[in-house]
């Protein structure tokens, strides 16, 4: 009997753990750790921060779908790997630390056959000073930084109900931060709920980004095809902030925030301020920091891990100008490099290099978005490294039926504008691949017959169909397997 430990409940992990547990049955054994004991649907925290969804909309507990599904779950937080055992423990292992329930503070090793890490990112709030829910911003990234999003956000409101004007910053914390998607919806539903309460007179509303242009969302921007016509994401994004009264400062990297107040350098070396009374700024991610050793109890984590602590893969790392990396030094099986047995989908894996062109200010300050890896990439990844480790437990040969790679990779996505089934918006936006290829499409970068893009209350009705169809899919309701990443 074989055992695959998956680290992470999130879209990756608890992916790659439904497909493993349905494809192996019940002859291995499948276990997940994760130190939250519930299951987010992360796109629909948008929603949440408006008031417009309930945490228990978006979330379900993850034990009593485990326990019928035969997966073995601990809530309990991974921290630090043993890929060749040690000198007590001849098998790989994972050192974990529980964190709730009468085993809290509990360390404990468990051994495996596969590793899956799907841990994610740490939202590094640190990076930034003053940065956090805990401190002078809001947040989205977790249903439980949402709703308190919602809580401050209602404060602002009452503000301008009493003839208060508010201003609203909303954007990226940090440099190098990612996830501008996630920033750009909020940016629009806070938009469209100020405008229908007809207080829009009474707030102004800002974005600010690292972005070079705005819509390049982390990678590189895309060309779409709307109406027949072809257009850049640029004046795409532009059109829509324009249409809401949304202001911007773009190639901004956020260094600090004080209460009410940002300080952000911009890529022409100037350091400046901006005044806010709501702030809902994405901080950068990070890492879990999770540790490595070899048998001799050595430190390893730099074999495992790069600098900032996502795992090394089956990509091409070799230092390389931007011009001359390629789709081809992406990973396509998320296999780690250093033990063949370990696997890193979703965002724990390592990006081989920037998809959107790497800029630095007069002063050395790298401003630019990391590479998205959220969403679909890291459901379809999941699903890929489930597939292909269930494959080389099965027939004993180690090789890989499935591949995903972002250079090949297309990628749906729906940016929530606005919520109401009369009323609402929704901007439609499909690009393929992710990593534009530039010698395949070298006038785009892109398939643009399959890069489109648009805005309406269809828009609107898809992505709330699709927050249901998901939470199926998620809880491992009938024919889950047939629905897509």
């Amino acid at each position: 009997m074989a055992r695959v430990i998956v680290l992470g409940a999130g879209i990756s992990g608890h992916t790659a753990a439904s497909f493993l547990k349905k494809i192996l049955g019940k002859k291995h054994e499948v276990i997940v750790i994760s130190p939250n004991s519930y299951y987010q649907w992360v796109p629909s925290n948008i929603w949440v921060g408006v008031g417009k969804m309930s945490i228990d909309q978006v979330r379900f507990k993850l034990d009593k779908i485990y326990k019928k599904w035969k997966i073995d779950y601990k809530q309990a937080k991974a921290i630090s790997i043993n890929p060749e055992g040690n000198q007590d423990i001849s098998k790989p292992f994972v050192s974990i630390q529980y964190v709730a329930g009468e085993k809290a503070g509990t360390l404990e090793n468990v051994e495996y056959d596969y590793l899956v890490n799907a841990t994610g990112p740490k939202l590094n709030f640190e990076a930034t000073e003053g940065l956090g829910p805990d401190k002078n911003t809001v947040s989205v990234c977790s249903y439980d930084h949402a709703s308190h999003a919602y809580t401050e956000f209602k404060k602002s409101v009452e503000l301008m109900k009493q003839g208060k004007k508010q201003k609203f910053l909303i954007g990226t914390g940090h440099a190098m931060a990612t996830c501008q998607g996630a920033a750009f919806e909020y940016a629009l539903n806070i938009a469209y709920e100020i405008k229908k309460l007809k207080l829009s007179h009474l707030a102004e509303i800002t974005w600010i980004s690292n972005e070079y242009e705005l819509g390049d969302f982390g990678m590189s921007g895309a060309f779409v095809k709307r109406g027949g016509y072809v257009m850049s994401t640029k004046i795409f994004t532009e059109s829509i902030f324009a249409e809401n009264n949304v202001n911007w400062i773009k190639r901004a990297g956020v260094y600090k925030v004080e209460p009410n107040k940002v300080y952000y350098e911009t890529l022409a070396g100037e350091y400046k301020t901006v005044d806010f009374d709501f702030a809902m700024l994405i901080p950068g991610f990070a890492g879990q920091g999770i540790k490595a050793y070899d048998k001799t109890n050595q430190d390893i984590t730099s074999k495992l891990f790069a600098a900032n602590g996502f795992m090394l893969v089956d990509a091409d790392y070799t230092p390389k100008d931007f011009e001359d990396w390629s789709i081809d030094d992406w990973p396509e099986n998320y296999q780690s490099s250093a033990y063949n047995n370990i696997f890193a989908p979703g965002i724990a894996f390592a990006p081989p290099h920037s998809i959107s062109k790497p800029t630095k200010s007069t002063n050395g300050t790298a401003i630019f978005p990391a590479p998205p890896r959220t969403g679909m990439p890291s459901g379809v990844t999941g699903k890929i490294v489930a597939q292909n480790i269930a494959h080389i437990i099965k027939s004993g040969k180690h090789e890989f039926k499935h591949t995903a790679s972002m250079g090949r990779m297309g990628a749906a996505c729906i940016i929530s504008a606005g919520y109401s089934m009369t009323r609402g918006l929704g901007a439609t936006m499909t690009v393929s691949p992710i990593v534009p290829d530039w010698e395949k499409y070298p006038q785009w970068g892109r398939d643009v017959n399959a890069t489109v893009g648009e805005i309406g209350l269809a828009g609107h009705w898809i992505k709330l169909f699709l927050h249901y169809m998901f939470i199926h899919k998620a809880k491992g309701y009938p024919f889950w397997w047939l629905l897509p990443e």
